[in-house]
């Protein structure tokens, strides 16, 4: 059996270790578009913010690690075409000499791409994007040998928030968010909710600028001007373009694979393609939403390790499902934990639910016990099943934000309904939490919530 996987991230690696352990005998070849397989791509904000001093720290495995495992390793090499009927590959290495790979079974790992918006000006020497290795080595240089006073980043998503605080960490004096939308974090928080997180980056000298479209960037002497909608204008000394990623399914649609959702690589649960023996995963392919109940786009590090281990495992021969996502995330900005989890109200209504939201600001342990800080905890349950379907929590990121935000996901995995959140047995001390959990005092307060909307409107 010949393994033949595209993509040296998170998915890649996964696929291939899985293949390996399931099948011990198979011939396992992954090829990398560059020199880092295996690396972290969401610690580059703590490389360039000097919290990771070493960027070779960020290899979740060494080279020398991972062929150990048995799995072949074609460093710099760049896959161009699939041809499905004769089951090979061509790629060309870094000099651009090709060569071809056969294969028995295929594994698409291409991950995505930074979207570049129509953006004039987003080649210039001091735009930077950050989504590789080579990216973060380019920023870390600029930052290291030319200082800037002031930076722009564009957008405001998690990578975007991430680099306001390395930023300001590495003594940038100046930074400032744009962002196409109304708030940060659009797509993961809830409008109140986002508003404690720009309270936060203001209270560290950022500034947003919101309701703006960037719309070119030009040089100006050693400097970069910007401009945008409303007028906006803007001098700085370095520009981050974070707007967002893109599925990168070129590859894929040479062999004839078809692309979905967002233009990502359908698949099935068992991450196979419309293509005999061709499977994908990760950030270049779809996720099944198990809230949802339907394929959608949610390119997460976490989804990628999982949807690997499945396409590895299948493409030797077994039969395992993914089991879905809920779109669980987490985020430090400065000293706050952002996490969500499921579907915010917004979203659950476009799905069909009767969705309530309810916010409750709670202490993240009993407040005698000395450090208590507080919690914003936001729940959101379907009115008419009382099943729970989000939940979203910001506080200190020394708060169990995260740990919080899991219990939340495992209960949604199980489809629990809200008042349920208070049979499950979570652990208890006063330096650690009460003997109702934030979790758990979030949920009766929803359910109250849901029951006082329900007699106004038995009296209207």
């Amino acid at each position: 059996m010949r393994l033949l996987i595209v993509g040296g991230s998170d998915a890649g690696i996964s696929a291939a270790l899985r293949a390996r352990e399931v099948a011990p005998d198979t011939e396992v070849t992954v090829v990398v578009a560059d020199s880092f397989p295996n690396y972290s791509i969401c610690g580059l904000p703590f490389y360039l913010s000097g919290e990771v001093p070493d960027w070779r720290n960020l290899a979740h495995r060494t080279v020398e690690e991972v062929e150990r495992k048995g799995v072949k390793l074609l460093l710099d090499h760049t896959a161009r075409a699939i041809d499905p009927a004769s089951k090979s590959v061509t790629v060309t290495n870094s000099a651009g000499h090709s060569r071809i790979l056969a294969y028995d079974r295929l594994v698409i790992a291409t991950g995505a791409m930074p979207s570049k918006p129509p953006l004039e000006g987003d080649n210039l020497p001091g735009v930077h994007f950050l989504h590789s290795m080579a990216d973060a080595f380019r920023m870390q240089q600029h930052l290291t040998h030319t200082p800037p006073h002031s930076a722009v980043i564009v957008g405001a998503g998690y990578i975007g928030l991430e680099i306001a605080d390395a930023l300001v960490q590495r003594g940038v004096p100046h930074v400032t968010l744009v962002v196409r939308s109304e708030s940060v974090l659009r797509t993961t928080l809830s409008p109140s909710m986002a508003q404690v997180v720009e309270d936060e980056l203001r209270r560290h000298g950022i500034t947003v600028a919101k309701g703006i479209a960037v719309e070119s960037v030009r040089a100006r002497g050693s400097r970069l001007a910007i401009s945008g909608t409303q007028g906006y204008e803007a001098t700085t000394d370095l520009v981050l373009l974070a707007v967002g990623i893109r599925p990168s399914t070129e590859l894929a649609q040479t062999a004839g694979v078809i692309t979905g959702t967002q233009g990502a690589i359908c698949v099935n649960r068992e991450m196979a393609t419309n293509v005999p023996d061709i499977y994908a995963a990760g950030d270049c392919a779809e996720t099944w939403h198990r809230l949802l109940n339907k394929p959608t786009y949610l390119p997460l590090g976490t989804t990628a390790h999982k949807q690997g281990r499945i396409a590895g495992e299948n493409a030797v021969g077994g039969r395992r499902q993914f089991a879905g996502s809920l779109g669980t995330q987490v985020v430090k900005v400065f000293d706050l934990a952002v996490a969500r989890t499921g579907l915010r109200e917004e979203d659950a209504r476009g799905a069909g639910f009767d969705p309530l939201s309810h916010e409750l600001r709670v202490w993240d342990h009993k407040a005698y016990y000395p450090g208590a800080r507080e919690l914003c905890v936001r729940v959101t349950g379907d009115r008419n099943t009382g099943r729970l379907l989000g939940a979203q929590i910001i506080g200190h990121w020394r708060s169990e934000v995260a740990k919080r935000i899991d219990s939340f996901a495992t209960a949604l995995f199980h489809d629990v309904h809200v008042e349920e959140m208070n049979d499950i047995d979570l652990s208890y001390a006063p330096p650690f939490s009460s003997p109702w959990d934030p979790v758990q005092m979030s949920a009766q307060a929803w359910v109250i919530a849901d029951q006082n909307s329900s007699k106004i409107e038995k009296t209207l």
